[in-house]
């Protein structure tokens, strides 16, 4: 049994809890986009940095929506 969340043919995001450190939003971001999951976390922090928390906002937006 294939229990592999990213079966070929299916499109779309989904949050990547297996490889995700807290609700899997960069590593579903990561996988969709096809990049390694440290470049889109490094640029939620510096976004969140630089954006006075606006990321934040649209992770834990992502995170509640997502799946």
């Amino acid at each position: 049994m294939n229990t592999d969340p990213y079966r070929p043919g299916q499109s779309g995001f989904r949050l990547d809890k297996t490889r995700g450190k807290l609700f899997g939003v960069c590593a579903g971001l990561a996988r969709y986009f096809n990049i390694d999951v440290l470049w889109v976390r490094l640029a939620f922090v510096l976004g969140t940095v630089f954006v006075f928390g606006a990321l934040a906002v649209v992770y834990i937006a992502i995170a509640l929506l997502a799946d």
